[in-house]
């Protein structure tokens, strides 16, 4: 493809998309694809011979469109936000079509100075102090692995220079809820640490863990001869937005001399507003951060920012330097490759540059504000309408909801089969209301019974968009039998 190829058919792509987004309203939320269906639709084996790129294009439409779930269609309410604003598209456009590498400093400059320029933006964004220093990587994932594998090296007085774990006499025992991210038990196996290490730790009424709890749990812990290695707390976990009482466990985290990590993936974009640093009150705390600006914020995925208050150890625990990446600048800059997992890194940063720039803090704050103000409104409805109920505290915009129908009123749901069938029409009316393409939600389990999660926070849901899916949900369940 030459340049001028690829301006033409760069200018009809951005029209695609463009279009797509200006018409993803007047499609079905929900791909209505059966699995295996856009498999069989391409060829077996790779062309041959060069195809006219126009038939490439062509074939997002027929194929690649109706196997799509929207996530930036106005009523999608599954999983979690993930808004990929046009701005922030443009800047990962940009980032591909430079194709630079961060390798080093050297490799790159403007790649390393301009991503610490827009994490030290989110850093005050946030209202993290000064002795914050952040890093984008890919997600969450593995910014809490790296967080992990930081902690093992403190716990063990960096056994990684000697024999690595397989010589530390006593096992490293990790501390979270049964409401943490999945992704913590993955990032503890990775680290070597084992899933009988990782430990449970009560919580409370509200899904949040309990200080005294973690701290009961330790002390037995260290008298059983483990090593305590990383408290993991959560600032909105993934099914209620619950968060752990921070400024509690901070001081269990320094009695015991125990890595403190931070799960703020969804909600940490929420500490842009002033009005909801109480749910982290407590974070200067902690050892290391991890938010999205892929979720909430709307930066196109992937970005994930890490944030550690000691960036030597750090670079300490992940430092390479071959001789080829090596110059003479090295004492005076930021090699980004010793601040996570991969040599080589993607220029993140634009995304992230290009939408803070195009929104300015104040259009972010207004966004989020109108999905907390959505996600209230439709609270106030389901409370309000008998047979229904909110299952956990409405922190953000995320609410956890069943519908018990009248022909469970006065059967306890502790008689035998009660809470069976409930949970089956739970998930059965779920199951339709999404294949409808009408909207599409999450169905989860809470207490360990199915409830639907309604995570309000995509970029175009408006008021009315919300007010279409309570409507949608009181026509599934208002039709649905036992």
């Amino acid at each position: 493809m030459t340049p001028e190829e690829f301006r033409a058919y760069g200018h009809q792509l951005i029209d695609w998309i463009a279009d797509y987004r200006a018409s993803v309203a007047d499609r079905p939320v929900m791909a209505r694809t059966e699995p295996g269906e856009i498999r069989a639709q391409l060829p077996k084996q790779p062309p041959i011979r060069p195809e006219p790129f126009a038939d490439v294009l062509a074939d997002l439409d027929s194929i690649v469109l109706p196997g799509l779930s929207h996530w930036q269609h106005p009523r999608f309410f599954g999983y979690f936000p993930s808004n990929g604003l046009l701005a922030s598209v443009l800047g990962d456009y940009a980032s591909t079509g430079l194709g630079v590498l961060g390798l080093s400093w050297q490799s790159s400059p403007a790649l390393t100075e301009v991503e610490e320029v827009v994490t030290d933006w989110m850093r005050q964004m946030v209202g993290l102090s000064d002795a914050w220093s952040g890093v984008i990587q890919d997600t969450a994932s593995t910014s809490t692995l790296i967080a992990l594998l930081s902690a093992r090296e403190q716990a063990t007085h960096y056994s990684l220079s000697r024999a690595g774990l397989q010589a530390e006499p006593k096992p490293l025992s990790v501390y979270v809820t049964a409401h943490a991210h999945s992704s913590v038990d993955k990032a503890a196996l990775l680290a070597g640490l084992g899933r009988a290490n990782i430990h449970i730790i009560p919580h409370d009424a509200n899904y949040a863990m309990r200080p005294d709890a973690l701290r009961a749990r330790i002390s037995d812990d260290v008298a059983a001869g483990f090593v305590p290695c990383a408290i993991v707390c959560t600032t909105g976990t993934t099914t209620s937005t619950a968060y752990d009482p921070l400024e509690q466990i901070v001081p269990v985290a320094k009695a015991f001399s125990v890595w403190l990590h931070v799960d703020a993936a969804m909600a940490g974009s929420a500490m842009i507003l002033p009005e909801l640093r109480h749910m982290w009150n407590g974070i200067e705390g902690a050892d290391s951060i991890v938010i999205n600006p892929h979720k909430w914020l709307g930066a196109a995925f992937d970005a994930s920012l890490y944030y550690v208050r000691d960036p030597q150890h750090l670079i300490r625990v992940m430092s390479t330097n071959p001789s080829y990446l090596r110059s003479s600048v090295d004492e005076r800059v930021k090699n980004l490759r010793d601040w996570g997992l991969p040599l080589g890194r993607r220029f993140r940063a634009l995304k992230l540059w290009f939408l803070i720039r195009e929104q300015g803090v104040e259009g972010l704050q207004a966004r989020l504000r109108r999905d907390l103000a959505n996600a209230q409104w439709l609270a106030d409805q389901i409370r309000a309408t008998p047979g229904w109920k909110i299952l956990a505290p409405v922190t953000l915009q995320t609410l956890c909801v069943r519908h018990e129908p009248a022909w469970l009123v006065g059967e306890p749901l502790e008689a035998t089969g009660a809470s069976e069938r409930i949970d089956a029409y739970t998930q059965a009316w779920a199951d339709r209301l999404n294949r409808s393409g009408a909207a599409y939600l999450t169905p989860a389990i809470l207490d360990g019974r199915w409830m639907v999660r309604i995570s309000i926070g995509a970029a175009p849901t408006e008021r009315e968009h919300v007010a279409a899916l309570w409507e949608a949900m009181q026509n599934e369940t208002g039709r649905a039998e036992p």
